[in-house]
C-alpha cells in the first residue's frame, strides 16, 4: 500500500503555499502570509508624486479600491509558445490555445488566488472579485487598511504640471509579505493620477454639419484596397476597448447615411462601467471607433467593452476580454505615455495580451496624436520623448498617422501626419520579430504600420456635438486603429474560408512580409514628413512603421505564408509537442494532475531522473487523473509513448484496478492489475487521426476498495514527423 506520508509530501510539492488536511474532512483555508517579512514591489508609485506638491493625508476612512496582480507561470515556455504559435512553419503554428488551456499552462493557481484573498481578508480588505484568467484579485476597504496591507502611507497631492489638479497616491513604493512575493506582480489604485485619453483629433470646434464631408467607407476602403478583398468581415468580432459610452441612434445614422448594415452593435460591461445612458466626453472617440470598423467590416460583430478609467479599470478590461475570448481582434484608440504610467500596471495589462496572443486575438493600438513626445499634454511634460502604452506593448499592433490624398476613391500619395506618435519605448525590450528597422538599440520601437490620421484629411463620423448629434470630421491615430482593426476582421473570413488559422499577433507576420519581396505590393511606402524627433524615410521609420495597407496585396501575402489548418501533408518539422514530459520540473505544468501524484520518492523509482507520476496504490477506492493539452499539427504522423509501471497486490486474473488513457474524452487504451511488471515497459499509441487538432491527453487511474495497484508513469512524448 502507498504510504500517506508520501501523497502527503507529493501534494505540498505542486501546491507550496496551500494548507493541505491531514485527516477527513476539506482542506483548511489558505494561511494567511506572515505580514512581518516584506517584499517590495517594484515600480508601483506614480511618476507625478516626485513632481506634485503634497497636501496631507488621505483620510483614514476613504474607501479605496485595489487590483492586485498575479504572476504568470511557466514563463520561459510561454515565451517560447508564443514565438512558435505566431511563426509560420513552426509545428504550432496557429495552433492557439482556448482560456482555459492558457489558464491550465501558464495562469496563476487557485492556490495563488486563495493565498492573495487570505491575506486581504485578514488586512480588513473585501475581496469584491476575482478575473477570470486568475490574473488580478480586486479588493476594496478603508485608506487605513490598504496603507497597512501594502507597507504604504497615502497622500493628496496637487499637480502643478496640470493646472494644480488634486489626486491621491502612495508615496512610496508597495511591498506584500515575503511569502506571498513569488506569486504577487503588483498592485494598482493605489493612486488615481493615471488616466486615459482619447486618440482622437478635430480640424475645428464647429458645430455639427447636416451632411457628412470628409472620408466615407467609400473613399478609405477604396484608397487602401479594403473593398478588393472580397470580404464584409462575416464571422469576425471586434472588441473595442473604450472608457466612455456611445449612443445606438449615432451608429444607425452613420449605418443608414452609407448603406450599412450588420450585426447591432452590444455593451459589455467592465467592473459596473455602462456609459450609454449618458456618455461623456469621449462620445465621439466611441463612435468614431464603431463607425470606422463599420465602414471597413460592415458584417463583423462589434463588442464595446466599457470600462472605469482607471488602472484597476484598464487591467480589469484587458482580463475580461480575453477571457471571454469573443473576440479575435481588439481596437485600442485610448491610452497614456509611457513615463506617466506605472510599470507595474502596465505589466499586469500586457500579461492579459500575452494571453490575447496564445488565443490568437490581434490587437490595433493608436499610437498617440503628440508625435515623438507623447507625455505632451500630461504631467511629464512635452521635453521628454516617450511612447504611448498600450501602443508600446509587444503584442500590439502600434498603429501611426498619415495624410492620406486620393483621386476619387483612388490612392494617390501619403505623407506623415506631424504628430502620429512614436519612437521608443522605455518599458519593453526590442522583440526577437522587430527586424529589418534599421533602428540601433535594445528597446522596441513604435509604430509598426500607419494609415490616414490628419484629421485635414479626416473621417466623415456622426456623433454628439455641443448641443445636439450631426457630421464632423475626426482624425487622430484613434482613426487608424480601428480601420486597420477592420482590415483585421476581413482577413480572419478569407483566411477561415481558406481553411487557414486567424490573423492573431500580427507584428510576427508583418515585419517578414515587410522585409521580402512582396513589401511594395502589401504596403505603401511612407517617405514624406515627420513628427518632432523622426522623419520618414525608405522602409521602417519611427512615424508611419512600415507604411499603410495595400489591403489585398498585404491579405495575399500573409495568407501565402500562413500555413493551412491543416498543412499539406509531408510539411512537419520533426518535434517532441509535450511540455515537462518527465515531470522534472518538480511542478506538474503543463500538467495537470490530482493531489499527490507528481513524485520524488525512492520506494517508486523514476524511469530516469528524479520525479514521476505516480498514481494510486492506496489499497482503497481512489481515483486520479495526470492531463496535458497540446496541438497536434495536421498533416504529421503523431505518436504518443510512455513509459509504465504497474505494481499491484491483486492476484488472479481480474482487472479490478485500471488506468485509461483517452484522447479529448475517448478511451484509445487501457491498463489494469493484469500489467503488472518488475520494471517499466513501453506504450506507444499512434494518435495521427488527431492530427489538426488540439487534443488533451488525459490518463485515469481507478482503483478499487482493497489491494492497492500503483500505475506509474514517466518519460512521456509526443513525436510528430
Amino acid at each position: 500500500m502507498r504510504p500517506r506520508s508520501l501523497a502527503l509530501a507529493a501534494a505540498l510539492a505542486v501546491l507550496p503555499l496551500t494548507a493541505v488536511s491531514l485527516g477527513v474532512g476539506t482542506a483548511q483555508a489558505a494561511p494567511t502570509p506572515n505580514a512581518s517579512a516584506r517584499v517590495a514591489l517594484p515600480q508601483t508609485v506614480t511618476p507625478a508624486v516626485a513632481r506634485s506638491h503634497k497636501q496631507g493625508d488621505v483620510p483614514a476612512d476613504r474607501k479605496i479600491s485595489v487590483a492586485v496582480s498575479l504572476k504568470l507561470r511557466n514563463t520561459a515556455e510561454l515565451d517560447r509558445f508564443l514565438s512558435a504559435v505566431a511563426t509560420p512553419g513552426t509545428a504550432e503554428f496557429g495552433h492557439y490555445l482556448t482560456p482555459a488551456q492558457f489558464n491550465e499552462r501558464f495562469g496563476p493557481t487557485q492556490a495563488d488566488v486563495d493565498q492573495v484573498r487570505a491575506f486581504l481578508a485578514a488586512q480588513g480588505l473585501k475581496v469584491d472579485s476575482v478575473s477570470a484568467n486568475r490574473q488580478v484579485v480586486n479588493a476594496t476597504g478603508p485608506a487605513s487598511a490598504v496603507a497597512a496591507a501594502f507597507g504604504t502611507h497615502e497622500s493628496t497631492y496637487n499637480d502643478p504640471q496640470q493646472g494644480n489638479r488634486s489626486f491621491f497616491a502612495n508615496d512610496d513604493a508597495a511591498s506584500v509579505p515575503a511569502a506571498l512575493a513569488g506569486v504577487v506582480e503588483g498592485v494598482s489604485g493605489l493612486n488615481d493620477h493615471t488616466v486615459r485619453t482619447s486618440r482622437v483629433a478635430k480640424p475645428e470646434a464647429a458645430t455639427p454639419h447636416a451632411t457628412p464631408s470628409g472620408f466615407g467607407p467609400s473613399g478609405y476602403d477604396g484608397a487602401y484596397r479594403l473593398d478588393q478583398l472580397g470580404a464584409d468581415g462575416t464571422g469576425s468580432t471586434v472588441a473595442l476597448w473604450e472608457f466612455d459610452g456611445y449612443k445606438s441612434s449615432n451608429l444607425t445614422t452613420y449605418d443608414s447615411q452609407f448603406g450599412l448594415s450588420g450585426p447591432a452593435v452590444s455593451t459589455v460591461s467592465v467592473d459596473g462601467a455602462n456609459y450609454d445612458a449618458a456618455p461623456g466626453g469621449g462620445q465621439g472617440e466611441v463612435e468614431l471607433d464603431s463607425e470606422i470598423v463599420r465602414g471597413v467590416a460592415p458584417k463583423a460583430t462589434q463588442l464595446i467593452y466599457e470600462a472605469p478609467n482607471s488602472d484597476q479599470g484598464e487591467i480589469d478590461m484587458a482580463a475580461k476580454i480575453v477571457s471571454d475570448n469573443r473576440a479575435s481582434v481588439i481596437s485600442i484608440s485610448w491610452g497614456s505615455c509611457e513615463p506617466d504610467t506605472t510599470a507595474s500596471s502596465m505589466t499586469a495589462v500586457n500579461n492579459s495580451f500575452k494571453q490575447a496572443a496564445a488565443q490568437g486575438i490581434s490587437i490595433f493600438s493608436a499610437s498617440g496624436d503628440d508625435g515623438s513626445r507623447d507625455c505632451t499634454r500630461s504631467t511629464s511634460g512635452s521635453t521628454v520623448k516617450a511612447v504611448d502604452f498600450p501602443a508600446s506593448s509587444p503584442y500590439n499592433t502600434g498603429v501611426g498617422g498619415t495624410n492620406l490624398k486620393v483621386s476619387g476613391t483612388t490612392y494617390s500619395s501619403e505623407s506623415a501626419w506631424s504628430t502620429a506618435g512614436g519612437g521608443v519605448s522605455t518599458q519593453f525590450a526590442k522583440p526577437a520579430w522587430q527586424t529589418g528597422t534599421n533602428v540601433t538599440g535594445t528597446m522596441r520601437t513604435v509604430p509598426d504600420i500607419a494609415s490616414n490620421a490628419d484629421p485635414a484629411s479626416g473621417f466623415a463620423i456622426y456623433t454628439q456635438g455641443s448641443s445636439s448629434p450631426g457630421w464632423q470630421v475626426y482624425g487622430g491615430t484613434s482613426a487608424a486603429a480601428p480601420l486597420w482593426s477592420g482590415f483585421a476582421a476581413l482577413y480572419n473570413q478569407k483566411a477561415k474560408a481558406a481553411a487557414k488559422p486567424a490573423l492573431g499577433e500580427v507584428n510576427p507576420k508583418l515585419y517578414p512580409v515587410a522585409n521580402s519581396s512582396s513589401y511594395g505590393t502589401a504596403l505603401h511606402d511612407v517617405t514624406s514628413g515627420s513628427n518632432q524627433d523622426f522623419a520618414t524615410k525608405a522602409g521602417y521609420d519611427q512615424v508611419t512603421g512600415w507604411g499603410t495597407p495595400i489591403a489585398d496585396g498585404l491579405a495575399n501575402a500573409l495568407l501565402g505564408t500562413g500555413g493551412t489548418t491543416p498543412p499539406p501533408t509531408g510539411g512537419c518539422t520533426a518535434a517532441q509537442l509535450l511540455g515537462n514530459p518527465g515531470f522534472e520540473t518538480g511542478t506538474a505544468a503543463p500538467w495537470t494532475t490530482t493531489t499527490g501524484v507528481l513524485d520524488n520518492s525512492t520506494s517508486q523509482a523514476a524511469h530516469s531522473g528524479s520525479w514521476k507520476a505516480w498514481m494510486n496504490g492506496y489499497g482503497s477506492a481512489h481515483t486520479d487523473t495526470v492531463s496535458q493539452t497540446v496541438a497536434i499539427p495536421a498533416g504529421c504522423k503523431a505518436t504518443f509513448s510512455f513509459w509504465l509501471h504497474v505494481d499491484t497486490a491483486e492476484t488472479g486474473t481480474t482487472a479490478y484496478d485500471k488506468l485509461t488513457l483517452s484522447v479529448n474524452g475517448t478511451s484509445v487504451a487501457t491498463y489494469s492489475n493484469l500489467d503488472r511488471s518488475t520494471g517499466y515497459v513501453q506504450k506507444t499509441v499512434d494518435l495521427s487521426a488527431y492530427a489538426g487538432q488540439t487534443v488533451t491527453l488525459k490518463f485515469n487511474g481507478v482503483e478499487d476498495a482493497s489491494l492497492q495497484t500503483s500505475f506509474v508513469i514517466d518519460d512521456t512524448a509526443l513525436n510528430i514527423s
